[in-house]
């Protein structure tokens, strides 16, 4: 047996960490934009004498720490051969959700194949990505769908997330080196940075739900949370002369609003750039 899912991308552009004993109220309050690009996996599933897990990224293997541990907790002590090969539309570590997308696109097409719930699939991929530390939000936001507002932490109906209305183009660079969200994660300084800031801004744009206001309160964490190079910063501030501009979170990237095709060609003086529209249609079978 065989299927295939695709799972959109996700940009955040700023965040509160919101941790728990409840693994699924863990995550984070924030807000973000899902992406036309992500991941696309194909997961075969047989019979087997013991438990198996291969995982391939774009046709090599590979240990794929998120994937891994989402699957494992759908098949819980079945004796299958699990196959996953996934290709990513984006690079991994530079804040585009792809831990997210490739554990998510997985645990759709694994649900197909089993019979199982799309929600027993985002459980699955949430609690992969809370236990590895790869990401607090990204599948909560991918639930949902579109450009959204992580009101409340943890994996919906105990999280709670909102939409803000359009699907704009996107544009995205990669500006530095991988940023690794597990590293971030266990930095106390960093950690208390983006805390004092990321909830204050939660509630500014709950005040003011547009995609305006997400993207400037996104420009104003990158600079207050210290986080944003100066290259990062440079980067956001020539994008932004021809629209809005600002950090990945967590990555040494851009994305921006605006002029596409202008910002695509000013960003390309920093660093590999992609372009997308904001994603509403969520993880499916294809």
């Amino acid at each position: 047996m065989n299927a295939k899912a695709f799972c959109p991308g996700h940009v955040t552009g700023f965040f509160q960490i919101c941790e728990t004993k409840n693994i699924l109220s863990t995550g984070s309050r924030g807000a973000g934009l899902c992406l036309t690009r992500g991941a696309v996996s194909s997961v075969s599933v047989e019979e087997a004498q013991r438990q198996s897990v291969l995982t391939y990224l774009d046709g090599k293997m590979t240990t794929a720490e998120v994937t891994r541990a989402a699957i494992r907790r759908m098949i819980g002590s079945e004796k299958v051969k699990v196959t996953v090969e996934t290709a990513l539309q984006l690079p991994q570590s530079q804040g585009f959700g792809m831990s997210a997308a490739g554990a998510l696109s997985a645990s759709i097409a694994l649900a197909d194949l089993l019979g199982r719930t799309r929600h027993e699939a985002f459980e699955a991929a949430h609690v992969a990505e809370v236990q590895c530390r790869s990401g607090l939000g990204d599948v909560s936001a991918i639930w949902r769908g579109g450009i959204t507002i992580r009101k409340k932490a943890g994996l919906p109906p105990i999280g709670e997330v909102l939409r803000i209305k359009g699907t704009p183009e996107v544009t995205l660079a990669v500006i530095g080196k991988r940023l690794l969200t597990k590293k971030v994660l266990a930095d106390p300084t960093k950690r208390k940075a983006i805390n004092s800031g990321g909830s204050r801004k939660v509630d500014e744009l709950l005040q003011e739900p547009t995609l305006e206001k997400f993207m400037e309160l996104s420009a104003s964490f990158a600079l207050q949370s210290g986080m944003a190079s100066r290259k990062i910063i440079e980067a956001m501030n020539a994008a932004s002369k021809l629209g809005m501009a600002s950090m990945a979170m967590l990555g040494n990237s851009v994305f921006a609003i605006g002029d596409s095709a202008g910002q695509a060609k000013v960003l390309n003086e920093y660093g590999e750039v992609w372009t997308c529209r904001v994603s509403t249609e969520g993880p499916r079978v294809i």
